[in-house]
This record gives C-alpha cells, structure tokens and sequence, in this order.
C-alpha cells in the first residue's frame, strides 16, 4: 500500500518538472525499470506515445506561427498534470482508450491538414496529454529512480516533439506535403489499432 507521504513526494518531483523542464510521462511497459537509460527508453518503446508525440510536432508545424511552439510546450506541461494526478490516485475514465483516439485524432489532423486557431489545437492536445500523463504518473512511485527516470523522459519526449516539427516543416514543400499528410495516414492507422486492441481489452 502506498502512504500518502511518498505520495506527495513523487507529486512534488513531477510537479518541480513541469518548473524546470519540459516534463513528460508515459504509461508501464513490460521489463522497463528505473533510472535515466531506461527513462529515456521508455518513451520510445511505448509505441502509442511515440506516435502521439512526434504527431504533436508536425501538427503544430503545419500550423505555423504560434502553434508551432505552443503545441509542443502545451503538451508535457499539461502532461505534469496528469502525472500528479496519476501518482495520488484520481481515476480518469477509459484511460488507454483515450491514449488509443489520441494518435488516430492526431494522425488524422495531420493527415488532413486540419487548420484551427493555435489555441484550439493546443485544448486539444491538452485533453489527450492529461491522459498519457496520467497513465505514466501511475507508475512513477514505483520507479526505481523516479528523479532519474523523470529527467530521461523528459529528454526523450523533447526530442519525439523536434523530431515532430522537423519533419512538419517539410509539408510546405510539395512533395514533403503529400509525405507528411502520408505519414499523418499511418500515425492514424496506428491509433485504429490501438484502439481495438484496448477496446478489446477493456
């Protein structure tokens, strides 16, 4: 049973996160202990998150102006949230679920070009990033090194969303557009999957 101390403590840790860096969480996996290596492994062996994250950065680069940044930083702050939300153990419906819709929405926003204002795109992507962070905050109390772990995470989501925008920039050429809008197509296609198999599990 975990005590309300190391509770707020492990809150206290996500939340010194979302001040210093651009935080993010991810939900468990299989065989993935503590520490900085296997924080920064983490986010790039849970597939679902991959594809959402990086689906943030060409997103918010197809939109250009503001959102290009906004949508990159709006994601792993709100993602804090949702951690410290796991860790002291409020429940969010339908979690994996919502992380499931979160790359078949944003694949599809790609894939389609979706053009909202900046602000609207970024309520969106925040709705989905409480999820993902929720699901990660579940397990961070139980992390071996959960300061070390946090610090890889955040690392390697920061880069998932530069690698996102870099690729974004390329859909205002002709050719890299119909790639991106491609790419946006199999993000998408990933999301269906993931979300028969949780609905499946569920």
């Amino acid at each position: 049973m975990i005590m309300y101390v190391p509770k707020l403590r492990c809150a206290a840790i996500a939340l010194a996160f979302s001040l210093l860096a651009s935080p993010a969480f991810a939900h468990e996996q299989a065989g993935v202990a503590g520490g900085l290596l296997s924080g920064i492994l983490h986010p790039l062996t849970g597939f679902d998150h991959l594809v959402a994250m990086v689906a943030v950065g060409i997103w918010g680069a197809q939109l250009g102006g503001a959102a290009i940044w906004v949508l990159p930083i709006t994601f792993p702050l709100v993602m804090a949230l949702g951690g410290v939300l796991g860790i002291i153990g409020v429940p969010l419906p339908i979690p994996e679920i919502v992380i499931a819709l979160s790359a078949l929405v944003l694949g599809g926003a790609v894939a389609a070009q979706l053009r909202v204002p900046f602000w609207a795109a970024a309520f969106v992507v925040a709705i989905f990033a409480v999820f993902h962070g929720h699901a990660h905050g579940i397990e961070l109390p139980t992390a071996a090194n959960p300061l070390a772990y946090g610090a890889g995470f955040v690392m390697a989501t920061g880069c998932l969303h530069l690698c996102g925008i870099a690729l974004g920039t390329f859909s205002h050429r002709p050719f890299g557009q119909r790639a991106i809008q491609g790419l946006g197509v199999v993000i998408a296609a990933f999301g269906v999957y993931f979300l028969s198999v949780s609905m499946a599990a569920a």
